[in-house]
């Protein structure tokens, strides 16, 4: 896993009129904590934590006046449109440790159940996992080619990369193969070989107050 670089500021001042300033400059505030060391009070370049964010990164090392911290984004807070990046809040993390992180499931092939009219319903779009920090796959791998009609993928029958381990209940379900019902039949068929998955967003959609360690 390639650990991006990102350079921080000190943020000086705080409070919500100090907040807006920053926003209007395109920065975000933010809080690094973890390890038993203070918080301390950061500025981000808005662009950069999106970015960071829509390509689902989760590790990143945190640079000031020549220092780097890995860290993890552990919180993202949103307007309350869910459009707009208001704070971040990061861990600080050793590489070697191990975490609890939330990855998303990227669904390939085309299950044997859809030649008798099945259809593949994604139970799961993400799925939460334990590993070093180090080993944080992008994504977790479903195969569903071999999926029958009324058959079922369970979180044991992924493949999971390196020491990584699942969360979730061996027997919870991850896909289903089944005729759809009549109000299933009028959705997007998610099952669909090409259907696409929005990428997770940490913390998107949710309205908060923005300034919470201000």
């Amino acid at each position: 896993m390639e650990i991006p670089n990102v350079t921080i500021e000190a943020r000086k001042s705080k409070g919500s009129r100090a907040a807006a300033r920053l926003r209007r400059d395109g920065k975000i505030p933010g809080v690094l904590y973890g390890h038993g060391r203070d918080p301390f009070s950061l500025t981000m370049a808005t662009r950069e934590v999106e970015d960071l964010i829509e390509h689902g990164i989760r590790v990143v090392n945190l640079t000031l006046d020549g220092k780097s911290q890995a860290c993890q984004l552990k919180d993202a807070q949103w307007d309350h449109l869910g459009r707009d990046l208001l704070h971040i809040d990061l861990l600080r993390v050793d590489l070697n440790e191990r975490v609890n992180v939330t990855v998303p499931l990227e669904y390939h092939g085309t299950a044997a159940g859809q030649s008798e009219g099945g259809q593949v319903f994604h139970e799961m779009t993400e799925i939460e996992l334990d590993c070093v920090v180090s080993g944080i796959p992008d994504f977790i791998r479903v195969d569903v080619d071999g999926l029958k009609l009324d058959d079922a993928l369970h979180v044991s029958d992924l493949k999971m990369p390196g020491d990584a381990k699942p969360i979730a209940d061996a027997d919870a379900v991850v896909a289903t193969c089944k005729i759809p019902t009549v109000s299933e039949a009028t959705e997007p068929a998610e099952g669909e070989e090409g259907a696409v998955t929005e990428p997770e967003v940490i913390g998107k959609g949710k309205s908060e107050d923005a300034d919470s360690d201000d």
